[in-house]
Formats: C-alpha cells, structure tokens, sequence
C-alpha cells in the first residue's frame, strides 16, 4: 500500500518543493534549485521525520491535508 502522503507538497508561491518518494527518500527544490537538500523521511501517524544527506534533522506535521514544516505551509501539489 502506498502512503497517503507521498507526492508532491508545495508552498503557496511555489518556491518550497517537498517531493516525498515511495521509498522513503524525498527531495526538496527551492526555487530554481532542483535537488537542493535530499535525504530520508519516516511518517509516524501524521508527523514527519527528515534526516537530509549531510546529516541534518527537521520535523513536521500533516495537518488536515496541509504540511506544516519548519515555519512553512505546504500543499498538495
């Protein structure tokens, strides 16, 4: 079964793009920057755990169909 949040999350303007991968990998654009952070993720019920490639760490939760991550909004894409 695939997991009701993979896909694509966007901020309002387009300029935060979190791609979440069906293999527990995502990737995030900013702006014109196609890949600039990468790494894994795990969904716990509806919060999200990030651990990007250098090492970093960063958390959200799904909120009624919206991701609220790092002070940032994202929606479905």
């Amino acid at each position: 079964m695939i997991h009701p949040y993979i896909g694509l999350w966007v901020t309002a303007d387009g300029h935060i793009r979190h791609e979440l991968l069906p293999d527990g990998r995502y990737v995030e654009a900013r702006g014109t920057r196609e890949a600039a952070y990468t790494g894994r993720y795990e969904v716990t019920g509806d919060h999200i755990d990030y651990r990007d490639d250098t090492g970093f760490t960063a958390d959200g939760d799904f909120v009624d169909g919206v991701l609220h991550h790092a002070g940032m909004v994202l929606r479905r894409a």
